[in-house]
């Protein structure tokens, strides 16, 4: 060690214990099946927290408007519980998930939630949609059977990905998968883009005295804004997954890239858009397409 510091300055000596500190740091937690598992379970723990904080949402919306079937609303809501209930035994489970053979059960597991996680936020860029072609009088008839269109192109192509993987396990079919999910999750960042930010603009041209207009402002830019972030977030580090194996996130020593991108991606966005639609609708007027207030 003394002699690989030779040549350097003080300042630079520092600099360089201080990074292989901090690598070896990485590697030992990485390493360490204690620490594995307490990383994952400190994942499970806050899936399950926004899991249970989704239903409780859902089971109010449906005590305060008991006569509306499925609304969007109580959908998002519903889904929001499906994902990370999934996400949380998986990582509770997640050495054992780790072991399951034939190895596509194990891509299944982890690849399926993100796909739920894809519809559950499609879903909102749908309403947003909605909502402003119907204030511009624009017909909206074509917008759920394409929603539901891409939606089953995209399950579609993954079930051929995972067909293909089953068939024979090579790495290209793993890159394809990932870049797949880099794609899909670009095109739900541009569709937040899209809508998100033609619904704010939308909203700052009503007029100032417009009933809760400030607060609708607020609320499309923060979500619109966690969104967008979320899935180029995804976007770039499935990429990253994709081509280098340092990155990859299906294996049990990266607890700590595991831990960071789950919680960029899914927990913190989920989070914070439970908390900011966190209002309930009112007992009377509601509306199919007008509930995620």
């Amino acid at each position: 060690m003394v002699a690989g510091l030779f040549g350097l300055s003080a300042e630079e000596a520092v600099v360089a214990l201080h990074l292989k500190a901090a690598t070896n740091w990485w590697d030992i937690v990485n390493h360490s099946a204690a620490w594995q598992d307490r990383i994952f379970h400190v994942l499970a723990a806050l899936y399950g927290i926004v899991a249970i904080v989704a239903l409780v949402q859902l089971v109010r919306i449906q005590l305060r408007v008991p006569e509306y079937g499925w609304t969007t609303q109580k959908v998002f809501h519903f889904l929001n519980f499906l994902v990370n209930g999934v996400r949380c035994l998986v990582f509770v489970f997640r050495r054992d998930v780790q072991k399951l053979d034939p190895e596509i059960t194990h891509h299944v597991l982890l690849d399926l939630p993100s796909l739920a996680f894809f519809t559950t936020y499609a879903l909102l860029v749908l309403f947003w949609a909605e909502i402003y072609y119907q204030a511009r009088a624009v017909s909206t008839d074509g917008l759920r059977p394409t929603f539901y269109t891409v939606n089953g192109v995209v399950y579609f192509i993954q079930m051929i990905l995972w067909l293909a993987l089953w068939w024979k396990p090579v790495h290209v079919v793993v890159v394809l998968s990932k870049m797949f999910f880099a794609g899909i999750s670009l095109f739900a960042a541009l569709g937040f883009l899209l809508y998100g930010g033609r619904l704010f603009l939308m909203l700052q041209r009503f007029p100032v005295e417009s009933k809760g207009r400030r607060k609708k402002l607020q609320e499309v830019g923060y979500v619109t804004t966690i969104c967008f972030v979320c899935f180029l977030v995804r976007c770039i580090m499935m990429c990253f997954d994709a081509f280098d194996p340092a990155a990859d996130l299906d294996l049990l020593d990266h607890p700590i890239l595991n831990f960071i991108y789950y919680l960029l991606v899914e927990i913190l966005p989920s989070a914070l858009v439970l908390f900011i639609l966190r209002k309930l609708p009112p007992k009377r007027g509601i509306t199919q397409y007008h509930p995620i207030r």
